[in-house]
């Protein structure tokens, strides 16, 4: 496949060529940073792992290159930095037996310039090809630019294809910013218990970002397991880890909802019930 950057880079884990490997992808990942996919798209992965019939493809847009670094990664270079971060992600994905695995090496600043169409030409062939029933990405409500900036991206994509080549569900997950503030009845609630063994395993690739100085892995552990206990204050824990998502599928069947304005509808919703609450009191 060609890619605006001739540094774009993809793998396949059982050794078969990205042209027949991309298609049998059932659920694909769409993340701005290496780890991204590891910790947000875990679902996917888990839901994939070990069977025949589905298969998890990742694609990272951005090149690592501005990662934060300290101890033993204080003294690497840019360049340097950006080897690394790319063959820690290769090395996921041999983990997490993906299908594909797509880097597309964009410097953050030229996915956040709206006016450079090449984030979305590059994802549309990708989605031409892979087809996916389910797609993880960002959440709009993100508060890392470069995540809102991939997550429009991919629904510039999507909104360009046909109707048949779009997927059954786009999930927009929690990364830099959870997503406990939204109504009950408006997440997206993903089970990832069962295997974790495998996501302990995955987090635990990205050392750069961990011996770098960002615990990422205890974060999300953290996350998930605080997701599971305060989900609901009335019942017992359904599930030992889940992840919070907002359901992005309404904005690709209709590319004439406002992205804004369908956001900006959840954060209303849970203002409401704030004010609901508290005027039975004051």
């Amino acid at each position: 496949m060609n890619f605006s950057n001739s540094s774009a880079t993809s793998s396949v884990p059982d050794g078969q060529l990205l042209a027949q490997a991309l298609p049998r992808t059932t659920h694909l990942g769409i993340g701005a940073h290496q780890d991204d996919l590891e910790f947000m798209a875990f679902h996917g992965i888990e839901t994939c792992y070990r069977q025949k019939s589905r298969w998890f493809s990742g694609v990272t847009c951005t090149n690592g290159a501005g990662s934060s670094r300290t101890g033993p990664y204080e003294d690497y270079s840019d360049e340097e930095m950006r080897k690394v971060r790319r063959r820690e992600q290769e090395q996921a994905a041999i983990v997490g037996e993906f299908a594909a695995m797509i880097q597309l090496d964009y410097p953050s600043n030229v996915i956040k310039d709206p006016s450079d169409t090449s984030l979305v030409e590059d994802l549309a062939t990708i989605l031409e090809a892979a087809r996916p029933d389910v797609i993880y990405t960002h959440n709009l409500a993100d508060k890392h630019a470069t995540h809102v900036a991939v997550t429009a991206a991919v629904l510039k994509a999507l909104r360009s294809l046909p109707s048949a080549a779009r997927p059954k569900q786009v999930l927009g997950c929690e990364v830099w910013r959870g997503l406990d503030w939204m109504l009950d009845e408006d997440k997206t609630v993903l089970d990832v218990s069962r295997r974790p063994n495998l996501g302990a395993a995955l987090g635990g690739i990205f050392d750069s970002q961990i011996a770098g100085g960002k615990r990422y892995d205890l974060a999300v552990q953290g996350r998930r397991m605080a997701n599971a206990t305060f989900f609901d204050s009335h019942s017992v824990d359904g599930a030992e880890q889940l992840w919070f998502a907002m359901d992005l599928s309404p904005l690709v069947l209709d590319p004439g909802l406002d992205p804004t304005e369908y956001t900006a509808a959840f954060i209303q919703r849970f203002e409401q019930d704030v004010r609901a609450a508290l005027g039975k009191y004051f």
